[in-house]
């Protein structure tokens, strides 16, 4: 049995909550990341791991010490890295002369490879030799994919979802307009992705709505795409699925139309209209001479009926 799969007993307070911080939860964890540099990984492939820290803070770990590793033909070490740093994503960098300038960006569920692709960086701009000023970190960023091939070839639809769920940082509930200051811009064309990063700049327009530049904030990457290594779509069913006390319960006699408004039916016993309480008028009361003549008119049918 592996060291870190045996049942651990905590002996400390601190172990607990540890541990309890790992266990399975209905609303999981922020996804954390790990950065991997392979054995034989150059300069460029560094400072792209170093730059995808630096966006991915402070939900990210890099490994700085080198890793002999090849994930498309062992993946234990990933697993095993996976579950010592409690990460769900992964980037490993390496370079060869069969494969220069090589990322691969991949995700884990239970530990365990669920999908990767490879890819091949031709052209590197990196954070630093852009110079201006940057997203504070920790910044969540808008995402926006541009192309027809993320929507209509499977791997580019695979890498879509892999990149969403790499960069879409944590989920919060409102979001302010001054708080969104950081765009990913993702595009697919000619076979290549074309990945670049902007500032989003707040500028006065004369009007209560701001008027909006870009800014080029890197890094910068020219991307193609080599090998793919993607879950069966049992598993990836399997690990979309959602536990049953999240799901919403079903409401009864609530409908909705096309334009989204709610209907709500309600279900009552049947009513005496006759003995219903209205609201009591001085204009409806009667007359007396009104009440003289309906009494008049009931004694005259109670001696016809006798």
């Amino acid at each position: 049995m592996d060291a870190l799969d045996r049942v651990i007993k905590p002996k400390t307070k601190r172990a607990k909550r540890f541990l309890e911080k790992r266990e399975p939860k209905l609303s999981e964890n922020i996804k954390n990341t790990m950065l991997i540099k392979g054995g034989n990984a150059n300069a460029i492939v560094t400072q792209v791991l170093k730059d995808m820290y630096a966006l991915k803070k402070p939900y990210g770990v890099l490994y700085k010490k080198k890793n002999i590793t090849r994930p498309f033909e062992d993946q234990t070490s990933l697993e095993f890295f996976s579950k010592k740093s409690d990460c769900s994503l992964f980037m490993f960098g390496s370079h060869n002369k069969k494969r220069p300038n090589n990322l691969v960006i991949g995700r884990m569920y239970d530990y365990h490879v669920l999908d990767m692709i490879e890819l091949g960086i031709e052209k590197f701009v990196s954070l630093k030799d852009i110079k201006n000023s940057k997203c504070p970190e920790g910044t969540k960023p808008m995402l926006i994919f541009a192309g027809d091939a993320f929507d209509t070839t499977e791997d580019y639809r695979r890498l879509k979802s892999l990149l969403i769920d790499f960069f879409r940082g944590p989920t919060v509930s409102n979001i302010r307009l001054a708080g969104l200051e950081y765009v990913l811009h993702f595009t697919a064309l000619n076979g290549k992705i074309y990945f670049r990063s902007y500032k989003l700049l707040l500028k006065k327009s004369g009007c209560r709505t701001p008027r909006i530049e870009l800014e080029e904030m890197g890094p910068s990457l020219d991307l193609v795409v080599r090998r793919t290594h993607l879950a069966s779509d049992d598993l990836y069913k399997l690990s979309m699925k959602m536990p049953k006390a999240l799901k919403p319960k079903k409401k009864k006699n609530i409908s909705h139309d096309t334009f989204g408004t709610t209907y709500g039916r309600i279900h009552m016993q049947k009513q005496d209209l006759s003995k219903l309480q209205t609201r009591k008028m001085k204009g409806l009361k009667k007359r007396p001479a009104e009440r003289i003549t309906e009494d008049q008119e009931k004694k005259s049918k109670r001696m016809k009926k006798h």
